[in-house]
């Protein structure tokens, strides 16, 4: 039934997924730049975006989860 990650998740889970590894870049950028220039700001600036990627992570954890189980309970009725 699930035989590959990717190709068995839904949309809403692709773009959660997409969403929270671009935050978590230009977050990873900013605050990298920042810190070796010696801006704080920029610095600063970043950290926004790393926080609401992880959380944008987590949620993607939590709609992933939610579709597996719907799968699984739907192949489940399936076979009774």
């Amino acid at each position: 039934m699930l035989n590959e990650f990717w190709e068995s998740s839904g949309l809403a889970y692709r773009v959660i997924v997409f969403s929270a590894m671009g935050l978590l870049a230009v977050g990873l950028i900013m605050t990298i730049i920042g810190a070796n220039v010696g801006n704080s700001g920029l610095m600063w600036a970043g950290m926004p975006f790393l926080g609401l990627g992880a959380l944008l992570h987590v949620i993607g954890i939590g709609v992933r989860g939610r579709e597996v189980r719907r799968r699984l309970r739907a192949t489940q009725a399936k076979k009774s």
